[in-house]
């Protein structure tokens, strides 16, 4: 009886210790939108996809901390992704893994920091409720591929240099079959490169467009400050 006492006393002490372990995990900094916003490429712009992923946030319980889309834009006035989502680091849902602990890592901007690449994946690049994107690499039977995500950037996150539309009209269109929308692949799997921020470009600006090639119109949001 005696021991039993102990060990009751034991459980009931590490009781804190287990609880503090799991408030130690960061918080979320980084989700893959769960739904795109309906609409093809028209996001309203780069202020209405900023709006999205902070609704979204804000629906997760984590709405106390400002949320960009990881979305580039131009011309006639370039704006690179890479620089509308702070420094860094940044962690899926739950904090449970770290996805990038800088720019540099997000982009492999060095040899090393490519060779050693993100954590963004089919494991890892989860929305924010912490579920994964419908993938080549796993999605439940019926259920359509979305693993294309906009972003209108090249592989190092800034926006594209020539003449080509790369953003359907900076995130202002939906029209089929005209212009297009540089998309990357969550999972890093499947046609193009397999890049997770720049693997090949859609059919046009329309939801059947996005749909076509694998998309729902999905987006990352990752907070800035």
């Amino acid at each position: 009886m005696r021991r039993f006492a102990l060990v009751v006393v034991a459980l009931i002490t590490a009781l804190p210790s287990v609880a503090a372990a799991q408030q130690d995990n960061p918080p979320m900094t980084f989700f893959v939108t769960s739904v795109g916003m309906g609409n093809g490429a028209d996001l309203n712009g780069l202020i209405g996809a900023d709006a999205h992923c902070q609704a979204l946030a804000v629906a997760a319980g984590a709405g106390d901390k400002t949320w960009h889309a990881y979305l580039s834009s131009g011309p006639p006035i370039s704006v690179n992704a890479r620089g509308r989502i702070g420094r860094g680091p940044w962690h899926n849902h739950a904090g449970a893994r770290m996805i990038a602990d800088d720019l540099g890592s997000l982009h492999g901007d060095t040899l090393d920091e490519a060779r050693l690449g993100n954590q963004i994946n089919q494991a890892f690049a989860l929305t924010e409720n912490g579920d994964t994107v419908p993938s080549i690499l796993g999605r439940g039977a019926g259920e359509a591929l979305e693993h294309d995500i906009l972003t209108g950037s090249q592989s190092d996150g800034r926006a594209f240099t020539d003449e080509e539309d790369h953003t359907c009209s900076n995130w202002t269109s939906s029209v089929a079959g005209e212009g297009s929308a540089q998309l990357g692949h969550s999972d890093k799997t499947g046609g193009g490169n397999g890049s997770w921020n720049s693997s090949h470009p859609s059919r046009g600006c329309s939801q059947d467009n996005l749909t076509a090639t694998g998309g729902a119109g999905r987006f990352y949001c990752f907070v800035i400050n």
